[in-house]
């Protein structure tokens, strides 16, 4: 179904959709998303495709089936805001690709998209693949691993390193990985409880929100000040920011440079970390999967380290990453906003409202998927694979929303993937709390490891 085909139906059906049940006075629905929000999201399907929510005084629409929430992510009818855009627009700005709309978006992602393209990517190859050993040659000493902070380090220096070549990232990664952890959990909680002014009172949450958000802010500065002083223009992203052009033909703004190399940071570490930290989950919870993913690697590249050349030919650890995504998806929720009235799944849509939708609901949705909540990385072979529903299934996103960095993340975990599950076995150590973390994006809350030499 189409926002085109919606608009053609019977003008018998319902103008206004369902209200979700469960709402409490003052907060609506607020606080049900607080509390429980992958429960409270994966059960709406029952009351509708599309249904109404209560986020304290405001209404929020919600998209449950694929086939709308695909609609809706293509529709020129909506474009991207909301109090998820609205809450990442404290960290990402209002300039950077991740959070602009219009002409601005189009003309960022043309300035950004050379850097991903699909034959740009075996540069970055021996970068992701020292790495890589250098993570798993690091474990070696057989002590308990923070999969958090090993996780979101290696996300940080791929990206860096490849994105905005220097080694002057070594030392600022660890506060970039700190200052996101805080960030990411405030900003979800500011989204889903809009408590306004309290936000602002000098509260100990509060200050520790305001102190990592100053140092990213000035961690960004460090880094473009850095690239300016040394005179070096090596061929990446930065670079290409840095002598990017407006639409007259000029230099962009300081301001614009800041809010993109945010948003490559935060793109580069917070996503691809948590997936990471998801992937570790599996291979600790499922040894059987790990066992696979060593005797593919060992049929494919023998006794030699696993190389970025061997990537495209991983195709069972490549199902392993894709079936991970599909449970534990990093980017577990989004949001759009009406620009102006419209239909959608039978139901109007009124220009200005928010309309959010949840790619973990719907990729567990036992209408789409058989043995929905079974790990089974076969059900991504060609033979299954079309049995999928169209929309069902989009973890780096569709249409001109689409991370431009979907080749990259994937060359970059298969690699990871594919060397610590052939030098590793894990296994949980004490104090290690593997259910999910809620926040802008979904990991482990904390993930503590023992990696077995095999």
């Amino acid at each position: 179904m189409t926002l085109e085909s919606v608009r053609t139906q019977a003008p018998m059906e319902p103008s206004v959709p369902p209200l979700a049940g469960g709402g409490v006075p003052g907060l609506g629905h607020g606080w049900k998303l607080a509390r429980d929000p992958l429960g409270f999201l994966t059960r709406l399907r029952d009351d509708g495709d599309v249904v109404r929510l209560r986020i304290g005084p405001k209404t929020l629409y919600a998209v449950t089936s694929p086939e709308l929430a695909g609609a809706l992510a293509l529709s020129t009818d909506f474009q991207i805001g909301g109090a998820l855009w609205e809450s990442l627009e404290d960290l990402l700005g209002k300039q950077g690709v991740a959070t602009s709309n219009g002409p601005l978006h189009r003309r960022q992602r043309r300035a950004i998209q050379p850097a991903f393209r699909l034959e740009a990517i075996p540069a970055y190859g021996p970068i992701m693949a020292e790495e890589a050993h250098a993570l798993v040659e690091r474990w070696s000493s057989g002590a308990a691993l923070d999969a958090t902070t090993e996780s979101f380090r290696v996300a940080v220096r791929v990206a860096t390193r490849c994105l905005m070549r220097g080694s002057y990232m070594d030392a600022r990664a660890e506060r970039i990985c700190a200052a996101l952890t805080t960030l990411f959990s405030g900003m979800y909680q500011r989204m889903v409880l809009p408590l306004g002014p309290l936000y602002r009172l000098p509260l100990p949450a509060n200050r520790e929100f305001n102190r990592a958000l100053a140092d990213l802010h000035l961690l960004v500065d460090e880094i473009v000040a850095d690239r300016r002083a040394s005179g070096q223009k090596p061929d990446d992203l930065l670079t290409a920011l840095l002598e990017a052009k407006d639409e007259n033909g000029e230099a962009i703004g300081e301001q614009e440079i800041h809010d993109q190399v945010v948003a490559i940071i935060t793109a580069g570490s917070e996503t691809v970390g948590s997936m990471i930290m998801s992937l570790l989950k599996v291979l600790t919870e499922h040894p059987d999967q790990g066992d696979k993913i060593r005797d593919e690697v060992k049929t494919v590249v023998g006794d030699r380290p696993v190389a970025f050349e061997d990537v495209r030919k991983l195709t069972y650890t490549a199902n392993v990453i894709v079936e991970t995504m599909r449970l534990h998806p990093a980017v577990w929720i989004l949001t759009r906003r009406a620009v102006a009235d419209t239909r959608l799944g039978g139901y109007r849509i009124p220009a200005g409202a928010d309309v959010v939708y949840s790619p973990y609901a719907i990729q567990r949705d036992p209408r789409s998927y058989g043995r929905h909540l079974e790990f089974d990385p076969d059900r991504w072979l060609p033979g299954r694979a079309k049995d999928v529903p169209k929309h069902a299934m989009t973890p780096f996103g569709v249409g001109n929303r689409k991370c431009p960095g979907d080749h990259f993340s994937m060359a970059e975990l298969t690699l990871l993937t594919a060397a610590m599950a052939s030098a590793y076995r894990f296994e949980q150590a004490p104090g290690s709390e593997p259910g999910p973390r809620i926040g802008i994006t979904l990991r482990p809350r904390r993930l503590l490891l023992r990696a077995l030499p095999r």
